[in-house]
């Protein structure tokens, strides 16, 4: 049979099985027959179903884009779809996409003669456990709570009936995911002296060069750098790319450290507030110390000194279940829980 007399529904449950939204888009862009049908009644199915096999699953991300101050964040919500929805989710999907990309650096770190490429379903399971992150982020880190609020029980009880509504399997793969983001802002966010003092050696061996660190954070005066899109036009942009590791007679690499250990703690913890997107603006556009801390800047006063609450909220939640966090970490550690698990030998 001609493909332009194939019936209707035939062509739309083609269109409802491509793998991504590119895919609809190009075959929609084949023929007028395809094209028809795409922009008939049935678009926003189509668009909708492209997003769940490319993103998925989009009904966390849902959960996540639509949640406001005026109802609880463990409130599950339906909501009815729209372009501007699949938008969002197709913005959201996509830095989720990045995140796939760095995990096998992260997850196997040190053990990388087994490093390997993710599964499909271990990239859903973390989608999934991001967008649930990411939400925890939106719900309770943000400038209407600060430091001396953590412990009010109220929002104590908040943050755990939002955790409680995920098993405990899925509460590892969210811990697994949550160590990959506090790996990348240790690293290359936000590097210890230690860091970059290690990186500084590594790279150049026999150099004399002896770095020199600041003692405590001290904060520069407001610079040029804007944390939008202008920020890809600015000056700062042109030489984003320079090697902070590279001791010059305008740049000392040492100034790249964000303290030792103890204070180096603190400033993770800070950091780990910011959502999955904003932490991967920081990653692929802010090399340098200076740059991260005009946008720590730009995020106010209640930033500093106020750390992130889901590692406490999940270790109350797993205490009441009546286990012990540090089986959870030990689990996702020797891979029979998280996102990758190790494949067992039959």
């Amino acid at each position: 049979m001609h493909i332009e007399l194939l019936p209707s529904e035939l062509v739309t449950d083609i269109f409802l099985a491509l793998p991504t939204i590119s895919s609809v888009i190009a075959l929609s862009s084949t023929c007028h027959r395809f094209r028809q049908v795409f922009t008939s009644s049935k678009r926003l199915l189509i668009l909708s179903q492209a997003a769940e096999n490319e993103f998925g699953p989009t009904q966390d991300i849902i959960q996540m884009v639509t949640h406001n101050a005026s109802q609880p964040a463990h409130l599950r919500r339906t909501v009815s779809l729209s372009f501007a929805l699949i938008r969002s989710i197709v913005k959201v999907g996509r830095v989720a996409t990045k995140w796939e990309a760095v995990y096998p650096s992260k997850k196997w770190k040190s053990d990388f003669e087994n490093r390997r490429s993710i599964s499909d379903d271990e990239r859903l399971r973390l989608r999934r456990a991001l967008y649930r992150l990411w939400l925890f982020s939106r719900a309770f880190h943000d400038g209407t709570t600060l430091r001396w609020m953590r412990s009010i029980p109220t929002l104590q009880h908040e943050r755990t009936l939002l955790l409680r509504n995920f098993n405990s399997v899925e509460l590892a793969e969210m811990l697994d995911v949550h160590n990959m983001l506090r790996d990348t802002i240790s690293n290359n966010i936000c590097p210890s002296n230690g860091t970059v003092n290690r990186k500084f050696q590594k790279r150049f061996p026999n150099s004399n060069h002896q770095l020199i660190f600041n003692t405590h954070l001290n904060f520069p005066p407001p610079s040029s750098f804007v944390p939008d899109g202008a920020y890809h036009c600015s000056d700062v942009a042109a030489s984003k790319w320079h090697n902070k590791y590279v001791p010059t007679a305008n740049h000392e690499p040492g100034a790249e450290g964000w303290g030792d250990d103890i204070l180096h703690y603190y400033v993770i913890e800070d950091m780990l507030k910011l959502d999955p997107e904003q932490l991967m603006f920081l990653k692929e556009n802010a090399p340098f110390k200076r740059q991260v801390e005009d946008y720590i800047r730009s995020q106010g006063d209640w930033f500093d000194n106020n750390g992130e609450t889901f590692v406490q909220t999940l270790q109350q939640v797993i205490h009441d279940r009546g286990q012990e966090m540090d089986e959870l970490k030990d689990a996702i550690e020797d891979g029979e829980l998280g996102v990758a698990l190790k494949e067992r030998v039959v």
